[in-house]
This record gives C-alpha cells, sequence and structure tokens, in this order.
C-alpha cells in the first residue's frame, strides 16, 4: 500500500484484497470439484455482499443464520441459500420460505412445528444433531459439542418420528480446525446417527474448516467426503466461512498520540471494544504488519483504542523504530467476523471499507458517519 493509496483514505477502514480473496475461491472451488461436494459461504463470518457476484463464480449458494441473512444471500448471491437457527421465530417463518431453499431445524420439536411448512413450501428441510465429540481446546465459547450446548440434538434427544419428514443432517463441531478433527468428528457421528443417513439426500458438514490454510490437509478433507458421499450416497455440503477470506483483509489504523506508563502505549484511532470485538471475547492476538512480539524487536508499545474502556486493549507489539503520532498500524486477516462484528459504542465511527482490485487499484466501497451512529437507538 502506497503512501498516496494511504492519504486517500480516512482510518480506519477495512481493505479487502482481491488477489487474496480470488486465491482462496479458487482453492475452495478446486477441493469442491475433486471430492464432489458443494461450498456454502456461511455470511455470518463475512456478508460483504458488493463482492458475491465475484464469490458465486466459484461458491454453489450461501448459509445464514436468520432471515436478514437468508434475504442477502437469496438476493445478491443466488445459487443455493441455506439456514439454520436454533429456534425459528413464528413472524419471521413465513419469509424465511420466501429466501430459503434448505432449512435446517435445531431440534425435533421444531421440526413438528415447522417441517411441514416447510415441506408444502417446496423447501428441503434438514436437523442438526449434536455429536458430542469436542475436538477443540481452551475455547469453549466456540465448541457446539462442550457440556450444556443448546446447539444440536443429541441422540439421547434424537425422535425418529422425524425421519419421513428428513432429507439430510447437519453437524458443525468445527472452528478454525484441520481435517484431521473432522475425521474424528465423522467417526463420532457415524456411531451415533451414520443408521439414519440412508435414504436421504444430503448431509452438511458445517463450517471451520481452515480449508485455505497453508497447512490444511486438502486431501484428507477430499477423501473424506468421497466416502460419506459414496456410503450414504448423498450430496455433501461444506460451508465455511473463514477460509473465504482468510487473510483477505486488512484493517488500517494510524497512531492519535504515545504516551507512557510503566511502558510506551500507542493510541489509535480503532477500538478493539468496537471495530474487533473477538479480540476481547475470544480473546486473540490479532496479526500486525512489520511487528514482531514484546521486546522481540528494539521498540515495543501496547496498542490502544480511543474509546473509554480501560480494557480497550488490543495487545503488546514490538517495532523496528519507534512510533509516532500519524504512523500507520495494519492490522492482518481482518476480513473474517471482524468486519461484522463492528459496533459504535461509545459514538465511536464504523471503520470504512475499501477494495484493491487485482491491479492494485483501491476503491471506497463504504463510508459511515454520525448517521449510522444517530439512528440506531432512535
Amino acid at each position: 500500500m502506497s503512501a498516496q493509496d494511504s492519504r486517500a483514505l480516512r482510518t480506519p477502514y477495512f481493505l479487502v484484497d482481491e488477489k487474496r480473496l480470488v486465491r482462496n475461491l479458487e482453492i475452495l472451488k478446486d477441493t469442491a470439484e475433486r471430492a464432489g461436494c458443494k461450498v456454502l459461504l456461511a455470511q455470518k463470518a463475512f456478508s460483504m455482499y458488493s463482492v458475491y457476484p465475484l464469490m458465486r463464480k466459484y461458491l454453489a449458494g450461501t448459509t445464514a443464520s436468520g432471515l436478514f441473512e437468508a434475504r442477502l444471500g437469496a438476493e445478491h448471491f443466488g445459487g443455493e441459500t441455506h439456514i439454520f437457527s436454533p429456534a425459528y421465530r413464528e413472524d419471521e417463518f413465513g419469509e424465511i420460505l420466501k429466501y430459503a431453499d434448505d432449512l435446517v431445524f435445531n431440534s425435533p420439536a421444531q421440526v413438528k412445528r415447522f417441517g411441514k411448512r416447510a415441506k408444502d413450501a417446496g423447501k428441503s428441510i434438514g436437523l442438526r444433531v449434536n455429536p458430542e465429540c469436542s475436538t477443540q481446546e481452551g475455547h469453549e465459547i466456540y465448541d457446539p459439542c462442550a457440556f450444556g450446548s443448546r446447539l444440536g440434538t443429541t441422540l439421547e434427544n434424537f425422535d425418529e418420528s422425524i425421519l419421513p419428514m428428513l432429507d439430510g443432517l447437519h453437524f458443525h463441531t468445527l472452528c478454525e480446525q484441520n481435517s484431521d478433527a473432522l475425521e474424528v468428528t465423522v467417526q463420532a457421528f457415524e456411531e451415533k446417527f451414520g443408521k439414519y443417513l440412508h435414504g436421504m439426500k444430503w448431509l452438511n458438514l458445517g463450517g471451520g474448516h481452515h480449508i485455505t490454510r497453508e497447512d490444511y490437509d486438502v486431501e484428507r478433507l477430499i477423501r473424506i467426503v468421497r466416502y460419506l458421499r459414496e456410503k450414504y450416497n448423498v450430496e455433501v455440503y461444506l460451508e465455511p466461512g473463514e477460509a473465504a477470506v482468510l487473510n483477505a483483509g486488512f484493517l488500517v489504523a494510524r497512531v492519535l498520540e504515545v504516551v507512557k506508563n510503566g511502558m510506551n502505549i500507542a493510541i489509535l484511532d480503532t477500538s478493539a471494544a468496537c471495530h474487533m470485538p473477538d479480540v476481547l471475547e475470544m480473546p486473540y492476538r490479532p496479526p500486525v504488519r512489520d511487528s514482531g512480539l514484546p521486546d522481540e524487536k528494539p521498540y515495543t508499545y501496547r496498542l490502544g483504542g480511543p474509546t473509554c474502556l480501560a480494557g480497550d486493549v488490543i495487545g503488546d507489539y514490538s517495532f523496528d523504530k519507534p512510533l509516532a503520532e500519524g504512523d500507520l498500524v495494519v492490522f492482518e486477516d481482518m476480513a473474517l467476523y471482524t468486519m461484522v462484528k463492528t459496533n459504535t459504542f461509545n459514538g465511536m465511527p464504523l471503520p470504512g471499507i475499501a477494495y484493491r482490485d487485482r491491479e492494485g487499484s483501491i476503491t471506497a466501497v463504504k463510508e459511515f458517519g454520525y448517521q449510522d451512529f444517530k439512528m440506531r437507538l432512535s
């Protein structure tokens, strides 16, 4: 990014890079073709619909977590529109049927309540199951198989009376994981629910597959999908979110001031609480371009936001040169989840959104201002 490009846009802003995006999409398309499955974009991770015309050249459609995502996918992406919700609202269900092609229910009770209406509308329906097989470590908030999880029907709560209504089964248990975790999960799924899959039309393996990560074992994934297709004679779906935009986006911020309180603290014009809440929720340390771990490079700074929240801290980073007012700080891998979770706490403006095409030209896609903050609550 040149200095001229930086001056053209007001920081902070998200920047989505087309070259990196296409690289991910090409991997997903190649994987789908070789495995013989369909890949859907999980919009909960990325819903920048201005790039949907590009993405639909590579993916089979979208998956949604509610009415608004379903409508966005149907209207702007096309292809197949799938939806899952832990519980559907009666006052929204009729409208959901206008947009969704495949509806996944979380419990037998939800199938009994809404399933017939969906089938009468010509929709395909399925049940999300919980194989009770945790493969994650340290992040229970993202583990659908954790004790007490509300997501998916366990074998104990499975109701065989709904089987004639079901077109497929769905499970989603992974988060940023490799295909070895999927292999373990598939074994647990088969032991508990495999007997119900015979005669069904599809099996959805959910998301959390880090397919576009450099060390991801794509060949193992392909073997798993082919095995399931051949054994059960079903269409197999994958619905990655992160993999579609992994490392394809940045959040560009600027240093407002440097202060000292036992250490150097750089106050930025971007906020962990408002612009990257996963930093505080998960928590995690986002990568920063040309930085190192604390004390790895000569100059260490705590990067913090401009809000009144004492804990609005992104993390501690080291740099080759001192940071000064006006310097740019570029956070990497910011397209996935971060963009969709921004908020206006403290009256903070939302970051703008920009797009860099394959020729390197940067275009402003969206700018936000006072009205976006004002109109939220009145």
